[in-house]
């Protein structure tokens, strides 16, 4: 959850932290702080957003080439000076900085106070630090094996930089878990959680592996295993270019993101369409498509948005691959001792490609030898590596807390998918597969459209920025939409609100239906249109306020909705990447306007690293 960089090289370290820190702040903005070496080791932290952590060091001497810094997500500790990173070991020797979860920090803590080490913070952080400095003050070993030796004692997921000052011309990194990655420069390396902040400094990097230690020189970079084993690390190139981080001249980021959605999609099948809209081509699944069209079932896991995605995936693959689908939480699948057959397959849906949910789930599902595939965002990160095969979506970076492209990117993915096995089990003919495939290639377009209605969405939200509860209802497809609405506004704009099938309203929603509050349904043209007319009568009978998604030129609801937010007609299976669009802007602009920071939204973090 926390973000982390460090840099070893000629260069001002400085500049490159503070700046990296900025990037990184989707990551966690509880706290920062920064260790600066030049000579001696200096160590500032601060509560709050990065640019605190500037204004406290404006007057400080800041010169030095070796430096980590890091901005926070609380998880041990609350959010204060004493508990940022980075963090120091009783005796000074060592400066650590971390990302993850010491599950075994407590066991470890009494250990050594028994040895007279006294603990300044809460943190699990001050644990491994204390812990590696014992190791290599009693073995009296090099710090690299201090690191390896402590981190065999470890239960749980770590991203870690470690600094000794014994041994000043070094930097020692290792991940389990939590993400790291490495940029090679001339004489130079970058440590980053992710590759934002290493993009305008070198197109070179490598991603670490579970388990793998970097040792960093200026001139030198080993990568061994926790065993001492030496690897020949694989040196990818970024396709990450610097403008596709930044604003761009949107007040938000999320913002930017909701209008990058018609390229966002075009991206992701582009390539996998054939021009003449004949066929899909998913080059990651070519070697398992056959024990894809004969799963006993498919099980999607995700968490968050990308649990939305996979409902919207178990519609799309029981209506057109006709293969049982079972949707779960990644945060819950391990802890019930799930029924797995060798002959299921399993989609595991992350847009970070790092979320330690799911990737235990995934792990899990491997012991079990089902089928697993990824649908992730991320090139390198942990997911595409520890499935068996996948697909990739090409949102580009996604540095709105609030997920928006991501998802509409991994419903395109799910559909191409559910398709192309309904082709292949000849589930549909030839030309209802050509009419699939020209729908969403329109898909942008249409989205094109309703982005062209965001002052309309504007003025609605600001008549409904001050409720404090809203219900969204939907049918079918439209039920996961519904639930990725209710979700976008109360992440954003702190307001309460719950996402329900509409048919299940009667069964104790109606009871908080009055005139105060305002109910958003999900009520374009399908084979529920009929019923979904009826729920709204339901809600106006009650005296609800009914903000109503229909389709463009639907008179019926626009005569009873106090409002309507109109998208273009499209076929039911694919009109959730349209219905959700409206639900993203409108969520957007009520946060704006209660002066939320809709792309830093409280408590949240873009990557949950951590279980």
């Amino acid at each position: 959850m926390c973000g982390i960089v460090g840099y070893i090289g000629q260069k001002q370290v400085c500049p490159i932290l503070i700046n990296g820190l900025k990037r990184l702040e989707y990551r966690g903005y509880d706290s920062a702080g920064i260790a600066i070496v030049n000579g001696e080791t200096s160590v500032y932290k601060k509560q709050g957003k990065v640019s605190e952590l500037e204004k406290f060091i404006s007057n400080k001497d800041l010169t030095g080439t070796i430096g980590m810094g890091h901005t926070r997500w609380a998880t041990h500790g609350e959010p204060n000076d004493v508990n940022a990173h980075p963090h120091v070991s009783q005796n000074g020797y060592f400066t650590i900085i971390h990302n993850g979860i010491i599950e075994n920090y407590a066991r470890l803590k009494r250990k050594l106070e028994t040895r007279d080490y006294v603990f300044k913070s809460e943190t699990d952080t001050e644990v491994l630090a204390n812990l590696i400095e014992f190791i290599y003050l009693k073995g009296k070993v090099s710090v690299e094996l201090a690191v390896r030796l402590a981190l065999t004692k470890v239960i749980g997921a770590y991203g870690i930089v470690v600094y000794c000052k014994n041994e000043p011309e070094q930097l020692v990194a290792a991940r389990k878990g939590s993400p790291l990655v490495i940029g090679i420069g001339d004489d130079e390396y970058f440590i980053a959680s992710d590759a934002t902040p290493i993009v305008e400094h070198t197109k070179s990097v490598i991603y670490l592996n579970n388990d793998n230690v970097a040792i960093l020189k200026r001139n030198e970079l080993v990568i061994k295993t926790l065993d001492d084993i030496k690897l020949k690390p694989k040196i990818q190139k970024l396709n990450l270019e610097i403008g596709e981080i930044e604003k761009n001249g949107y007040e938000h980021f999320m913002l930017k993101e909701i209008f990058e959605q018609p390229k966002s999609i075009l991206d992701t099948f582009r390539g996998r369409v054939a021009k003449d809209l004949t066929e899909i081509r998913l080059g990651g699944l070519y070697d398992v498509m056959d024990r894809l069209i004969n799963a006993r079932r498919i099980i999607i896991i995700g968490c968050g948005t990308s649990w939305h995605a996979g409902l919207v995936g178990e519609y799309l693959f029981e209506e057109y691959a006709r293969i049982p689908v079972e949707v779960e939480y990644g945060s819950e699948f391990r802890y019930r001792n799930p029924v797995i057959y060798e002959d299921d397959v399993v989609i595991a849906i992350s847009q970070s490609g790092e979320t330690a949910d799911t990737l235990a789930a995934i792990s899990l599902a491997k012991e079990n030898k089902a089928l697993v595939l990824g649908i992730c965002n991320v090139v390198g990160s942990s997911i595409p590596r520890e499935t068996h095969a996948g697909v990739y979506t090409h949102a580009g970076p996604e540095i709105g807390v609030a997920s928006t492209k991501a998802f509409t990117a991994q419903v395109t993915v799910l559909a191409m998918m559910a398709i192309l096995i309904s082709r292949k089990k000849k589930q549909i003919t030839q030309e209802e597969y050509e009419n699939l495939i020209k729908e969403l290639v329109s898909i942008p377009d249409k989205i094109e459209q309703i982005l062209k209605l965001n002052d309309e969405f504007k003025r609605i939200a600001g008549l409904y920025k001050d409720a404090t509860n809203f219900l969204y209802l939907g049918r079918g497809y439209f039920f996961p939409v519904a639930l990725e609405g209710a979700l976008k506004l109360k992440e954003i704009s702190y307001i309460h609100a719950e996402g329900y099938p509409a048919a299940e309203m009667k069964h104790g929603p109606i009871a908080l239906i009055d005139e105060k509050m305002p109910v958003v349904v999900i009520a374009t043209k399908d084979k529920s249109y009929e019923k979904i007319v009826s729920n709204i009568q339901e809600v106006k009978a009650r005296k609800g306020i009914v903000i109503a998604v229909i389709t463009e030129g639907d008179l019926v609801i626009k005569n009873m909705a106090d409002h309507v937010l109109e998208v273009p007609k499209s076929k039911t299976a694919l009109a959730a990447l349209l219905a959700v669009v409206p639900l993203q802007l409108l969520s957007y602009h009520i946060a704006v306007m209660r002066g939320c920071n809709v792309d830093q939204p409280r408590n949240l973090a873009k990557s949950v690293t951590v279980e």
